[in-house]
């Protein structure tokens, strides 16, 4: 497969509100769409203590003469090869972002090391061996703890201590008001798509597969494991229906907020829209999916 026709990478999992910590540097770190985990690529140069701007600095920084000697087989041709991927949710109209796959920077570290434990490191390179010795530590404290949460099952508990509370932020104890949510300009963008004639009889007894694409749409763009609850929590009644909307459940301060926030980013992508398989379709970059089952919940 040609690199025209090859499937651009995209973050299907990002940490700008969550970086990693190296020491006292954030570092923006991604899992991409092929599983692949990686470190911004300016994120990974701050850390060793590059305070500059240039996006090439640590590529020159491992080849000058007095380095290039102790680093690992096949690191440099990985830093000449950056991985170039797409974070949908980045702002501009270019999202291309570049980055390191994130074992290479442990290498790099160990490789810093050798350098300066073989007296080969200038007076000017010593700080970053410094950074490199934090980082080393960094990641072997969180390491241990990894392989300990893993061994005694804890991190199963973990998993769920964190879905409870992602849960207790986004859904009330207590049932809201019902208030509109929805914007008819919603419903009239769906119609306009599917082509269907927006009118008040039309508008009032919508068809019912529009509450599933609702999910998929906008209540499974929640963090993982909302939707569910809020099933849990609105049984359907002896009729078939729910007698409470879902976003009675979520919360004021964030939980609503946040479902203000997707609806208003899918009617923007709906009114930029030809028809229905295009909105699919920028539905789906903007989201990093290929394809959308807008036909099951």
């Amino acid at each position: 497969m040609s690199d025209k026709n090859k499937e651009r990478l995209v973050a299907t999992h990002a940490s700008e509100k969550t970086p990693l910590m190296l020491g006292d540097v954030k570092v923006p770190c991604y899992v991409l769409s092929n599983g692949q985990r990686v470190l911004s690529g300016n994120g990974v140069q701050k850390a060793l203590g590059y305070s500059g701007s240039s996006g090439d600095w640590l590529v020159r920084f491992v080849k000058n003469k007095n380095i290039s000697p102790h680093i690992m087989a096949g690191v440099l041709a990985a830093l000449d090869s950056r991985v170039e991927f797409d974070r949908p949710d980045a702002g501009g109209s270019v999202p291309v972002t570049y980055g390191y796959d994130a074992t290479i920077l442990i290498d790099i570290c160990d490789s810093i090391l050798t350098a300066k434990n073989a007296g080969d490191l200038t007076e000017k390179q010593l700080p970053y061996a410094e950074h490199a010795e934090n980082i080393i530590r960094a990641v072997a404290k969180v390491g241990i703890i990894a392989l300990v949460d893993e061994a005694t099952g804890y991190q199963y508990d973990r998993e769920r201590n964190a879905l409870q509370s992602i849960l207790k932020a986004y859904i009330s104890e207590e049932l809201l008001p019902w208030q509109k949510k929805f914007p008819d300009l919603f419903y009239k963008e769906i119609f306009r798509l599917k082509k269907w004639d927006f009118t008040v009889n039309g508008i009032q007894n919508r068809p019912s597969v529009i509450g599933t694409w609702t999910n998929n749409l906008i209540y499974k763009r929640l963090p993982k494991g909302v939707l569910k609850e809020l099933k849990k929590n609105t049984p359907i009644n002896e009729k078939g229906k729910r007698k409470h909307r879902y976003h009675q459940l979520l919360t004021d301060d964030i939980g609503n907020p946040h479902l203000q926030q997707q609806l208003t980013s899918v009617i923007t992508i709906m009114r930029l829209s030809k028809d229905w398989p295009d909105f699919e379709q920028k539905f789906g970059q903007l989201y990093g999916q290929t394809s959308i089952d807008f036909n099951a919940e």
